[in-house]
């Protein structure tokens, strides 16, 4: 009997050194590979999206050829997604900079509306006065913001020019990532699921919840965003706004959010317009903005994110908020995917452990 006790208890010892073992060897791995967590999330993501592209072209090529269709596959990706955005983002730094030489030369003023209060609204200026705000620190205050963020972006652009090669490196290695998970995914999760010990129920509801969200959150909330920034864009280069690249790709990261989203930029720019007398151009903007803007972020986004989601749209919004400030851009589906995992394993916890009300 004692024999058998010393057993047991040797049993436990021995499987509790394993695990721990298994904690350590896994925190050394994920800290030694940190630089490229996003990179491997990304190809992910990516490779949740485009899988059913991937099941399309396989069945052209036959069942047999993985590889292959892998690989075109992975080229659509890069002609089709990755080379113009790329391309976008070199032509967006080149209208930031001519925007803010413009500023600095004086052929835009940024502080036209405040000009313009202070001029025409001399009641609300006093009246902000009696509260400590003075028009001339707000108008300094702009400036300062508006020159801080031309060296931001200046240095942004020099930054990735001087990390050319790191990025060239992370691109081919998202992709080199991405071919293996289309080609080996199934099996890749599979054995997930038999080595993960949480019961292959829970693994394969984590999994789905995983898909689920990244997919509606990127494609979603993407396809939402891009297409209220094209038409911003759009809009505002017809209008005669300059730099409409620019302020188009600003509609597009702000239309990420739920709530606020492309009417940020585009409700300023009509008041600005109707202050300098364009008074035919700010009802254009405020007319397209509010029903043609508004109808696809009002009729997209419930039919492609929060359906798919099943979060509400306070907690999308902050979940986004709070991952784009974590994580940086990639936190727009890092963070929405971490809400849904949290919450999923909240419920499958009161599911198996929580009490149950009489």
């Amino acid at each position: 009997m004692a024999a058998g006790k010393r057993d047991i208890t040797e049993g436990k010892v021995h499987r509790n050194i394993f695990f721990i073992l298994v904690a350590l060897v896994t925190a050394v791995f994920f800290g030694m590979i940190g630089p490229f967590i996003l990179t491997v999330l990304w190809a992910v993501v990516l490779s949740i999206i485009f899988y059913g592209l991937y099941r399309w072209i396989l069945k052209g090529f036959g069942v047999k050829r993985q590889a292959l269709a892998a690989g075109v596959t992975c080229v659509l990706v890069f002609l089709f997604v990755i080379v113009p955005f790329t391309l976008l983002g070199f032509a967006l730094v080149g209208q930031a900079t001519d925007l803010f030489v413009a500023i600095q030369a004086g052929e835009v003023d940024p502080n036209v509306v405040i000009n313009y209060a202070e001029e025409r609204l001399p009641a609300l200026t006093d009246q902000l006065s009696k509260y400590g705000i003075e028009v001339n620190d707000v108008r300094t205050r702009v400036t300062e913001f508006i020159v801080s963020t031309g060296q931001s972006i200046a240095g942004s652009a020099l930054s990735f020019t001087g990390n050319l090669i790191n990025t060239f490196v992370q691109f081919t290695l998202m992709l080199y990532l991405l071919f293996f998970f289309l080609k080996d995914g199934r099996s890749i999760v599979r054995k997930m699921i038999d080595t993960i010990p949480l019961g292959n129920v829970r693994e394969r509801k984590i999994v789905r919840r995983f898909s689920q969200v990244s997919r509606a959150t990127l494609k979603g909330t993407v396809i939402v965003a891009m297409t209220q920034g094209a038409i911003g864009g759009i809009l505002f280069w017809a209008v005669g706004i300059q730099a409409p690249l620019l302020w188009g790709v600003a509609m597009t990261f702000l239309a990420l959010l739920p709530v606020g989203g492309s009417a940020i930029i585009w409700v300023p720019a009509a008041v600005i317009l109707f202050i300098e007398g364009s008074v035919l151009e700010s009802v254009i903007i405020v007319a397209v903005g509010s029903l043609i803007i508004g109808l696809v972020d009002n009729l997209l986004r419930p039919l492609l994110v929060g359906r798919d989601t099943e979060m509400p749209d306070y907690l999308v919004l902050i979940s986004t908020l709070g991952g784009i400030s974590y994580f940086g851009l990639s936190g727009f589906v890092i963070g929405p995917t971490l809400a849904a995992l949290f919450i999923t394993f909240w419920e499958m916890m009161g599911q198996d452990f929580g009490g149950k009300s009489a």
